[in-house]
């Protein structure tokens, strides 16, 4: 089991200390801030309290918000918002709801750093003996070390800070350091049964009393869990003692964090180590210079000179002293440890705010392009709605083979004065038409079924095609779709659009049936026949005669007043008209129940964007700022 893990340190060699045990925790007396870390407690009561609660409140709802976004869309912006979402929960829970509950809390002062800069050293020569050490493979510092006072051990044993990493409590191993010839002792074979990502206590009264120290993992790990680590433990902190060497103090990666360091006003010491004789004078104005454009102008710099270490893997003694002695200093003083906390807790609100506003923009963009994609569907969907129903209201489907069966059956001219005189007459007509034939009006039927299924389903691929030509436009089109054709028509379809016709047939059959049921219509019905009168019925529906030209004008009209003269001699004008209307709005409903089916599948996709509202979210965020404000 591994109990220290940290980076070599080119140029130093430590030697083995005396061996010591590893033991179980030991409860440590509780501090007397640590028996009141409900919220709002940072000191005495008053109106203070009272902005803690309200800093507390707001957060947490913003914290609730940002559990819940999910920004699934594959926009531009995505993935960087879907990775503040992220470190902004890491914050709040890490860092801003514990702190701002307990200002008068111990500070946890993090030491980060580049690789082998000399992170380990530095904590060992501050504790005054070595309790970490230089690891022998890289990545290193995947259990970051936490050393405290005793008397403040209450502050990190629980969870009011770092509340997802695991808590180990355990002093120096023999088997923590290197044995002789290089090879790792027992504690550094893989397989230990401790949480890779868990906060090593060592409790040392070397400490001072109202701070400790967190070695972190190298901010330019190899590893990318080490580096997001590493991130997480610097975004926990109340100060920072950034570590760099004296050849790699200008390196891009650490000067990004320490410009976020600036922005979030914390308290940060510079530690230039391993600086050769004669070289700090060359380097402080370069490196001050750089602190100001970066805004920490009042950051400390303490510089520790290229040295030997010891047997112990110690640096000289009084190489660190000016730093001890700062740190000494600030946790001597109550009130100037508070207002540190309080002013980096503030910072951390108002980066908290900031990123929650920019999550609030991605949300708001998620929305835009979700309302987009949804569009496309319905607007799509719907041109094709338009199309099927234009086709059942203007003619066009008696065209070709339904008007030749319909002529075929009622006639015109002739016929037509028939109807003038007797329905009788049409009964007569009828039946010497019927006698050794098929019925013509189960032909009719059947042709304006097959008519109108074609109309269907060619205006439904329509609509597919178009949907996934606008969403493979948008990249977060793309990525829903991937490689799937969801703009095929599903083979079904056809089968589908046919049972929605043969319904409604089936529903103006059950209207005529209703409308009959008195004995004299009922009697002229059956005079006529059942199946006759409903053709005439759906004739009539489909025979408004625009979008037709020419002699299909005549035919289709005179056909359609066959039938319609055909139904008043049986219903009446008035009941003609309603049944109609009733007849062709029913029809449309389920054309367009049909047609919703097709959207389905799209909008389906689309069913996974549920995030809060970006409203919701920037209201949060102005929240979290005005009331960090008051603190």
């Amino acid at each position: 089991m591994s109990t220290f893990d940290h980076e070599p340190e080119p140029g130093r060699s430590p030697q083995p200390p005396d061996p010591a045990e590893s033991v179980p925790s030991r409860p440590s007396t509780a501090a007397p801030w640590a028996q009141a870390e409900g919220p709002g407690h940072h000191g005495p009561a008053g109106s203070g309290q009272g902005a803690a609660e309200a800093a507390i409140s707001a957060v947490d709802d913003l914290r609730a918000l940002l559990g819940e976004t999910a920004l699934p869309l594959e926009t531009a912006g995505a993935a960087a918002g879907r990775d503040t979402v992220r470190r902004t929960l890491a914050q709040i829970e890490d860092y801003v709801l514990p702190r701002v509950r307990s200002l008068d809390a111990p500070l946890l002062a993090v030491v980060g750093g580049s690789t082998g800069a000399g992170k380990s050293t530095l904590v060992n020569a501050l504790v005054g003996r070595p309790v970490t050490r230089a690891g022998a493979v890289r990545p290193t510092t995947r259990q970051p070390m936490l050393i405290h006072h005793s008397f403040d051990g209450p502050a990190f044993e629980g969870t009011r800070v770092l509340p997802h990493l695991a808590r180990v409590r355990g002093q120096l191993a023999a088997s923590s350091f290197p044995r002789p010839g290089g090879r790792p002792g027992p504690a550094e074979e893989p397989g230990g049964a401790e949480p890779v990502h868990s906060l090593l206590l060592l409790s040392d009264d070397g400490m001072d009393r109202g701070i400790a120290l967190l070695d972190a993992p190298d901010i330019d790990s190899v590893s990318k869990e080490n580096r997001r680590l590493a991130s997480q433990l610097l975004a926990a902190a109340d100060l920072w003692l950034f570590t760099t060497t004296a050849n790699r103090y200008a390196d891009a990666v650490p000067w990004e964090l320490l410009e976020e360091a600036g922005r979030r006003d914390i308290t940060v010491a510079v530690v230039l180590d391993r600086v050769p004789d004669g070289v700090a004078d060359e380097i402080l104005p370069d490196l001050h210079r750089m602190l100001d454009e970066h805004g920490l102008h009042e950051a400390p710099v303490f510089v520790i000179p290229e040295a030997p270490l010891n047997a112990a893997g110690m640096l000289p003694l009084g190489t660190v002293d000016g730093l001890r002695t700062w740190l000494s200093d600030l946790a001597a003083d109550s009130a100037v440890r508070t207002e540190i906390a309080r002013r980096t807790v503030l910072g951390a609100l108002h980066q908290v705010a900031g990123r929650g506003e920019e999550i609030a923009d991605e949300a708001g963009e998620q929305e835009s392009v979700a309302g987009r994609l949804r569009a496309d569907v319905l607007e799509s969907h719907e041109q094709a709605l338009q199309e099927i129903v234009s086709s059942t209201r203007d003619g066009s489907l008696l065209h070709d083979e339904v008007m030749a069966r319909w002529q075929d059956f009622v006639g015109t001219g002739e016929f037509f004065r028939s109807l003038e005189t007797k329905i009788g007459r049409w009964r007569d007509r009828v039946g010497a038409y019927l006698r050794g034939r098929p019925a013509p009006e189960v032909q009719v039927e059947q042709a304006l079924e097959t008519g109108l299924q074609g109309v269907i389903v060619e205006e439904l691929a329509k609509a597919g095609e178009r949907t996934q030509r606008c969403w493979r436009s948008e990249q977060a089109g793309r990525a829903l779709l991937g490689d799937e054709d969801l703009g095929r028509l599903p083979d079904d379809v056809p089968d589908r659009s046919a049972a929605v016709i043969r319904a409604w047939q089936g529903d103006v059959l059950e209207l005529i049936r209703r409308e009959g049921a008195g004995k004299r219509t009922q009697a002229r019905v059956l005079s006529v026949g059942l199946n006759v009168v409903t053709v005439a019925l759906m004739i009539t529906v489909f025979s408004m005669s625009a979008g037709l030209t020419g002699a299909e004008v005549g035919i289709a009209g005179a056909s359609g007043v066959v039938g319609t003269k055909l139904l008043e001699a049986v219903f009446g004008e008035d009941g003609v008209r309603r049944m109609a209307e009733s007849a062709r709005q029913d029809l449309d409903v389920r054309i367009r129940e049909l047609v919703q089916s097709l959207e389905e599948p799209w909008l389906q996709r689309l069913g996974t964007v549920s995030d809060p509202s970006s409203a919701e979210i920037r209201e949060a965020a102005v929240r979290v700022r005005t009331t960090g404000e008051r603190l």
